[in-house]
């Protein structure tokens, strides 16, 4: 063609396209033009409504131009079904079975959308059309999360008496579907391991020459969709299969906990590359353990769920905390640095699980992935900030993670992200026969095919975040979503109920996540309690993930802003850790098989006799509250179980080291009473209508460190600054709140507050001493007690501590505390101070006003472990 001819016209052409192209697809923020606006009820409403009038013209269009076929082609006005002429083409041949699947997995989004009426003609228009006796070989896993889910939750609904959608004529002949189907799936098991084929013919069975390769995600993410119709049908063989291929993958684990990509069905073999994460071929392996748990209480899911987590935060998840990286199943170590767009759905499993903090930083990065692109790509390269393929054929994952945010959080920034990718979905897939996948985002090519999950999930969800009435939102029972969106749920007469055995070993049956906790900025540094609770957009997290991913702010992001703020990479704390335990803090070999002498077995655990030598594991909790041992050297520590400690020789030292120690840890006394009082500071005059502070009066319990000065009355005659008896005064130096910089001023006879963080216990220690101060309080950000400690190198290396003296108080103790030296401080006048409080002495005297007890001692049954100052929750100590 020659060009120049047409030169004048092309760029005329070409500069609106790039004008109004930018706006249509790659608006700079959804809510840019909404700054001050909120999401009022009218919002949300009118957001839902679009997205519900999107839904039916995609659903509208499929069955006037597609149906009975599998799949609407919108750009063509058609439909599809198999691919009959080239059956080497897995991409359509794995969905489309010839079974009107689009119609079977949208069924229960009628119930989403309360529309009975719609829900009826669907179950109607199933039962006439749809026959599973077909000569086709569709994918076993896309055949039952699309098919066989559509078919139960379908039936559910149907079928269940006493809500709206229960329809009287029905006689249970989707379920009669799901069984004729679930048994034509069935020969697909028949292998030595257990693993099914990955595909299978529904009317001849096994073909001969059928690949032995299948991903984890596909023979392991079955246990919903089997387990469920055999507890509706009484057949058992669906649920002892699924669960069969389940520990199949798991028990082929690598010895660090992770799980492969892809295996081999016939001997059990990972196969190469042996790399994992979460994302494509593994995914909806973790999603099942965990609601399959969920859904039946069955706690060896649960085990499942937390031992592959606890695998992916230590090797997968990236060191900033941010990107989940591919990963060598054997050795954790970085494989490939690419993420896709199917990895978008661990935000909204971690949100399920509990863990809403690191579900908002991976969100964030998917949201700037799709205000970059205005859509998701499939691949995106961390390394060089480039997508590297750029198709988006309308996946779901991104919006059902944002969904599961924002009902954990109610933070309006998710419904902000909702509208923004309505928006995009709206300007980009509508097309007028339906709703059209984008073969590339850059041009926004379109692919003359809409998947069923579009309707089944994408526009499920999305309607599902702007309709705050919903009834699934106030719905607690055990219902799950599938990995394809289906609402499933068990009755009790469907649940199994826990052996008499389990129940007796396995206390816990039930767990609650813990609620969210917002992000608060603090304004002023020395009255750390008081702030302002924010949204997302003012977490520090936002512009980090924007940077990751290399996007220039927005007006919006820029709101936020603080001129004071800086941008500084994090450094996320370990997930899991594991040590070689040994009484004296020195290297000792692992115990590689320890005897019932040294770690013996419970009813209800373990209990440790001789620590030296057992490899710990132990795994932070998801509610953030310290840490629980999850193995000690083979035996595996399960939720409900208490490991007991019995050794002794953890609370002293022996040999050359006794020599550097400054007191015999032996007579320690690991918790202290103390009491806090207000006192009319003496270099302050009395002024006359000065308003009166609150007075302070409170007696609590706090944890004396293991090194420095020792506050226990009968070890020495010359007691530490400290333990003065009349009290000495508490101060905050606003500038040094960790105390891990050298201080102003110097403050001898005082005790500093700090914050613990930023430094060890000892290097606080050390830098109170040089002040010239009695010794520090350290307010701890857990709400369990722990006793600081430090190494024995560490500590001859400090010099003389034994004047000063470190003391740790809860996080809700240090709260209070620190309220009252900053309301000391606006008065001017007094002073917040500070005694250890000796029953003894005031039993007898004449007090006046007693002080009020604030929390109480933990009692000595109650003790748990430490290890590197990591309270492990799920111990006890017995000496």
């Amino acid at each position: 063609m020659k060009w120049a001819r047409y030169w004048p016209e092309c760029f005329v052409a070409a500069f609106t396209f790039v004008l109004n192209g930018s706006r249509l697809f790659r608006p700079a923020d959804a809510s840019n033009s909404l700054v001050g606006t909120s999401w009022t009820t009218q919002r949300k409403i009118a957001a839902r409504e679009r997205t519900r009038e999107l839904w039916y013209h995609g659903f509208d269009n499929y069955m006037t131009f597609a149906f009975p076929l599998d799949e609407l082609t919108p750009l063509s006005c058609s439909g599809q079904g198999p691919d009959w002429y080239n059956p080497a083409n897995i991409g359509t041949n794995d969905v489309a079975g010839n079974f009107s699947m689009t119609l079977i997995d949208v069924l229960d989004t009628f119930v989403v959308l309360d529309d009975r009426q719609g829900f009826e003609m669907a179950v109607k228009n199933v039962i006439q059309w749809v026959s599973f006796d077909v000569d086709t070989k569709p994918q076993v896993f896309e055949t039952t999360i699309r098919v066989l889910g559509g078919l139960l939750s379908g039936h559910l609904f149907a079928n269940q008496t006493g809500q709206p959608f229960f329809l009287p004529w029905y006689n249970g002949e989707l379920l009669a579907l799901a069984h004729d189907l679930g048994k034509r799936l069935l020969p697909a098991f028949s292998t030595p391991t257990g693993l099914p084929y990955a595909r299978i013919n529904l009317r001849h069975g096994l073909v001969k020459g059928e690949t032995l390769e299948t991903c984890t995600a596909g023979a392991g993410s079955l246990i919903l969709e089997f387990a469920t119709l055999s507890r509706l049908t009484g057949d058992e063989r669906f649920e002892k299969a699924a669960q069969k291929a389940f520990f199949g993958i798991w028990n082929r684990k690598s010895d660090i906990g992770l799980v492969g990509n892809t295996i081999n069905t016939w001997t059990g073999a990972w196969t190469s590359p042996e790399v994992t994460g979460i994302g494509a071929g593994i995914d909806s392996f973790y999603e099942y353990a965990l609601k399959w748990y969920i859904m039946s209480g069955e706690i060896e899911f649960l085990d499942v769920w937390e031992d592959a987590y606890a695998a992916i935060m230590r090797y997968s998840r990236a060191t900033d905390g941010y990107w989940y990286r591919t990963v060598n199943m054997k050795n954790g170590d970085a494989a490939y640095y690419t993420v896709d767009s199917l990895s978008a759905f661990w935000p909204g499993l971690q949100v399920l699980a509990g863990d809403v903090q690191n579900a908002i930083k991976l969100h964030l990065i998917y949201y700037n992935l799709w205000r970059q692109h205005s859509g998701l790509p499939e691949v995106y390269d961390t390394n060089y900030k480039v997508a590297t393929s750029h198709q988006y054929p309308l996946r779901p994952e991104f919006i059902e993670s944002t969904w599961y945010l924002y009902r954990a959080t109610r933070d309006p920034f998710y419904l902000d992200v909702g509208e923004r990718v309505l928006f995009d979905l709206t300007t980009r897939s509508k097309v007028d026969c339906g709703l059209s996948g984008i073969q590339d985002l850059r041009t926004n090519k379109r692919d003359d095919r809409m998947e069923s999950f579009m309707l089944s999930e994408t526009l499920k969800y999305l309607y599902l975040l702007f309709d705050e009435e919903n009834p699934l939102h106030s719905d607690d029972s055990n219902y799950v979503f599938t990995t394809e969106g289906h609402i499933l749920t068990l009755n009790l007469n469907q649940m199994k109920p826990p052996s008499p055995a389990r129940k007796k070993l396995r206390t816990i049956d039930a767990h609650q996540c813990p609620a969210y906790t917002p992000f608060i900025t603090v304004y002023d540094n020395y009255k750390k309690t008081s702030g302002l609770v924010q949204g997302i957009r003012a977490r520090p997290e936002v512009d980090y993930a924007r940077h990751l991913v290399g996007n220039i702010a927005s007006e919006v992001d820029k709101a936020y802003w603080s001129p004071y703020g800086w941008c500084e990479k994090p450094k996320p704390e370990l997930y899991s850790y594991e040590f070689i335990l040994a009484a004296d803090g020195k290297i000792v070999p692992e115990d590689l098989s320890p005897s019932l002498l040294k770690v013996g077995v419970l009813p209800d655990g373990y209990i440790i006799h001789n620590v030296t030598g057992i490899r710990t594991q132990i795994v932070r909790r998801l509610d953030g509250n310290g840490y629980d041992i999850r193995k000690l050297g083979h035996y595996a520590v399960r939720s409900g179980h208490t490991v007991y400690i019995n050794d002794s020789s953890i609370f002293h030292r022996v040999g050359e080291d006794a020599k550097i120690a400054q007191t015999d840890l032996r007579r320690r006394q690991p918790e202290l009473s103390l009491h806090f009082f207000t006192s009319m500071d003496p270099t302050f005059s009395i002024q006359t209508g000065l308003l009166e502070p609150s007075e302070l009066n409170i007696l609590t319990t706090g944890y004396a460190g293991l090194f420095g000065a020792d506050l226990t009355p009968a070890t020495q005659d010359n007691l530490p600054r400290f333990s003065h008896g009349e009290g000495l005064p508490v101060f905050r130096e606003p500038s040094n709140n960790y105390g891990c910089s050298p201080y102003d001023h110097s403050y001898p006879d005082y005790v500093m507050v700090v914050e613990r963080g930023g430094c060890t216990f000892l290097e606080k220690l050390i830098q109170a001493r040089d002040a010239s101060a009695a010794g520090i309080l350290v307010i701890s950000d857990e709400d369990v007690p722990i006793n600081p400690t430090a190494n024995n190198y560490e500590l001859e290396v400090a010099g003389d501590l034994s004047d000063s003296a470190i003391v740790l108080l809860p996080r809700k103790v240090g709260a209070i505390l620190l309220e009252a030296i900053a309301s000391a401080d606006d008065h001017g006048s007094t002073r917040v101070m500070m005694a250890l409080y000796k029953e003894h002495e005031t039993a007898n005297a004449d007090t006046g006003h007693l002080p009020e007890r604030l929390g109480e001692k933990v009692k000595d049954s109650n003790r748990i472990l430490y290890i590197n100052g990591h309270p492990l929750l799920n111990t006890r100590l017995l000496v």
